[in-house]
């Protein structure tokens, strides 16, 4: 895998990917930039959300789950001292569908967390990751 990452001014940054898509990436005003885009903390906390969301998806239709939607909701804390890692990272699941089975959720919000998310076992190393789910029933099909 291959990235790159270029300055346009300040503290804006244009990251572009081997696969062809590009991400602005910038600072608030009070470090000098002009808020255009995520910060590249936040952009590691959305990619372990996608990651996660993109194993809990994938899980749910493998198992023949009716899924209509999933949103991750992420809360990160960072430590006061440089480096400001991440020191505890929680996701909260909300998955919706036809007749979802509360058990198969469970299940692939456990394994997308201890066995198949890179991202999030990656930054487990350094953070305390904790997650939980909700299931909502978007109808009977």
């Amino acid at each position: 895998m291959k990235a790159r990452i270029k300055w346009v001014e300040d503290v804006k940054f244009v990251g572009e990917t081997a696969s062809g898509h590009a991400v602005v990436m910038d600072g608030p005003p009070e470090h000098g930039g002009n808020n255009l885009g995520p910060r590249p903390m936040e952009m590691l906390l959305l990619g372990m959300g996608a990651c996660s969301a993109f194993d809990v998806i994938h899980m749910l239709k493998k198992s023949r789950q009716q899924v209509d939607d999933c949103v991750v909701e992420l809360s990160a804390q960072r430590s006061d001292d440089v480096p400001k890692v991440f020191t505890a990272i929680h996701a909260h699941f909300i998955v919706s569908g036809k007749e979802l089975k509360e058990g198969q959720v469970q299940r692939a919000v456990s394994l997308s967390a201890d066995k198949y998310c890179s991202a999030s076992i990656m930054l487990g190393q350094m953070a305390k990751i904790t997650h939980d789910y909700e299931v909502i029933d978007s109808g009977v099909s």
